[in-house]
């Protein structure tokens, strides 16, 4: 985005989602637009140490800007790999302090941290001396049944003191005991205040609220309060919501004029990716909202997932899901 851009940066973004936000899901939504921060989905620092690190970090040059979101408490691995993010040219790198599942508890980190504020302020202080690009934290607003005000605040007092400018406050608390991650997103009861007086308390760090915002109404009620507002499972599965998210929230014009226009170029990028090697069905899938609440939109989707057709190419199952119906699939 134009440095010379009235507005922050994290006005508007895509939450890490696991098993979603992966390089293909990202150049998907950079077609819809150009200026929503875009998150990887969360990589632990174990994984980068150990493990396949272009697998992990490579990614488009069209998703700019793009960060690596991180697991971890170690600061020594937070910095080597916050190191990797920058060197890999990623725009961020952020701490999930959020994640309340039992595999990342184990690891202790993730939600549990925030009963730890001064081991997240060691490791972001580590990475900012490491690297020049920001170190951001996403958290949730408190753990298990601890929903005073206090606890959230001191947190982010804390953090902030080791130099992190930006945080992005998923307004739930995280349940570790009793619930699935995915009952951790619905269960707890969202809280906008609490993010709100965040806000007010720490009027000159970057405050984005993340959780159940679904609309352009809500997004602009939030941003009367707030920095900036995190979208996640709303925009993965109604992704032409984003189309108007850069003239509406950036001032800019849209990305992209139509539908059809993504489409092609989505059809493109996967030829490309299966002329590498690698599957197209792996980047089709972030692409089945497309078209939702369109005529035709149902078969169009049981077209592009049908398993017969993963022998083709992109370009004959797109021009096979805009065939008239119904379609026979044999002999193709």
């Amino acid at each position: 985005m134009n440095s010379a851009s009235p507005y922050s940066p994290w006005r508007l973004s895509i939450a890490p989602m696991m098993d979603w936000t992966d390089r293909h899901c990202r150049y998907f939504h950079r077609l819809l637009t150009k200026h929503t921060r875009l998150y990887t989905e969360m990589v632990t620092t174990g994984a980068l140490l150990h493990g396949d690190v272009p697998r992990h970090l490579a990614f488009n040059d069209e998703e700019h800007p793009v960060a690596l979101q991180l697991g971890g408490s170690e600061p020594c691995d937070l910095a080597h790999c916050a190191r990797l993010a920058e060197d890999w040219g990623y725009d961020e790198v952020n701490l999930n302090c959020g994640c309340p599942s039992e595999r990342v508890q184990r690891g202790a980190f993730g939600a549990c941290l925030m009963a730890e504020p001064q081991t997240v302020a060691d490791g972001v202080k580590a990475m900012r001396d490491a690297v020049a690009i920001p170190v951001t934290v996403k958290h949730r607003i408190g753990i298990d049944r601890t929903e005073d005000y206090e606890f959230a605040r001191d947190f982010v007092g804390t953090v902030a003191e080791a130099g992190c400018e930006v945080f992005i406050v998923h307004a739930r608390n995280a349940w570790l005991k009793g619930l699935s991650p995915k009952e951790n997103r619905e269960v707890p009861p969202l809280r906008y205040e609490m993010v709100h007086r965040l806000k007010r308390d720490f009027p000159t760090l970057t405050i984005v609220l993340n959780g159940g915002v679904a609309t352009h109404s809500q997004i602009v009620e939030q941003l009367q309060h707030v920095d900036g507002v995190m979208l996640g499972r709303e925009a993965y599965h109604n992704p032409w919501l984003m189309a108007e998210w850069d003239a509406l929230y950036f001032g800019a014009e849209p990305a992209m004029l139509d539908r059809a226009q993504v489409e092609a170029a989505m059809v493109a990028y996967m030829e490309r990716v299966g002329a590498s090697g690698e599957p197209w069905s792996r980047v089709v899938r972030h692409m089945l909202g497309l078209r939702n609440g369109l005529p035709g939109a149902r078969r169009w989707r049981q077209v592009w997932s049908d398993h017969r057709l993963k022998g083709e190419s992109a370009s004959a199952v797109a021009a096979l899901a805009h065939a008239p119906a119904p379609f026979a699939t044999q002999g193709i």
